[in-house]
């Protein structure tokens, strides 16, 4: 792994931490759940090679401190700090953006807020349950988690988080522990623990209560990639990438592994990233 180049921005309300490797066009890679830079250590060489590829930490999680620690979270935020590091690295042209999961809202609301910066966006496994038609029982389902939360702690409650994520009868989902780990992921574990009290706490119920512009995004079809694991099918934060795929009109592509495929399988999921930006050019 290369030495990247280490950054940090002002923004409101928090200092982002970032990393930037390699040349040509900027390719900001937007991490989900307690991901930070480190989430992207094994796919963003191999697309450096191609591009100028940004990694950071979301405002909160690990080296990118708000100003006020019990500040409320919203997706709209989150997107405008990505839209900072875009205009730093990328003032003369638009960016290509990936984002996974959470990463992934944020770069939809992006490309709806700010189509004029985007050359595309992929988007793996945006959890957006509110474009679902059996979205009601979603919010009780996240409602149940925060109560859990409240009432009996941490643990209990990413248990029930993860259940609800999990196809029926299936293994434990997104944010359960994963065997077999490469080395580099093995690392992170004590920095995933750590962020876990304000994922559950702030980024969970503020991101999957998010509502994107459907038709807006529809408009900007061309623009955007949806993409889930193939190893997903069945589970909840596959169900939404499908849902606007259909809607829209696009293909849903599909990379190795499940939710956390980068994790998992990171030499096929960068080059199922790096062909998915080919295929737009």
């Amino acid at each position: 792994m290369t030495h990247p180049d280490l950054g940090s921005l002002r923004v409101d309300g928090a200092t982002l931490h970032y990393e930037v490797r390699g040349q040509g066009p900027l390719l900001l890679l937007v991490p989900g759940g307690t991901g930070g830079a480190a989430a992207f250590d094994g796919i963003a060489d191999g697309l450096a090679a191609e591009y100028t590829v940004a990694t950071y930490d979301p405002r909160g999680m690990s080296r990118s401190p708000l100003d006020d620690p019990e500040s409320g979270q919203h997706v709209a935020q989150h997107a405008d700090d990505a839209l900072r590091l875009v205009d730093l690295l990328s003032p003369g042209e638009p960016a290509r953006v990936f984002g996974t999961s959470s990463g992934a809202i944020a770069a939809l609301h992006l490309l709806t807020a700010r189509p004029d910066r985007l050359a595309r966006v992929v988007a793996h496994e945006p959890p957006v349950v509110e474009v679902l038609p059996d979205a009601p029982a979603h919010r009780v389902f996240l409602a149940r988690v925060q109560e859990t939360l409240d009432a009996r702690g941490l643990m209990p409650a990413m248990a029930e988080f993860a259940a609800g994520l999990r196809k029926e009868g299936g293994p434990a989902g997104p944010g359960a522990a994963e065997a077999g780990l490469p080395p580099q992921a093995a690392a992170r574990a004590g920095r995933t623990m750590a962020g876990l009290p304000y994922f559950l706490g702030r980024i969970v119920p503020a991101f999957m209560s998010y509502v994107p512009d459907v038709e807006r995004l529809e408009s900007l079809s061309d623009r955007l990639v949806l993409a889930c694991g193939q190893d997903s099918r069945g589970e909840l934060p596959y169900r939404p990438a499908a849902f606007l795929a259909e809607r829209l009109g696009t293909e849903l592509l599909h990379f190795p592994g499940g939710h956390i495929g980068l994790t998992t399988h990171p030499a096929g999921f960068g080059e199922a990233v790096r062909k998915a930006f080919l295929r737009s050019a």
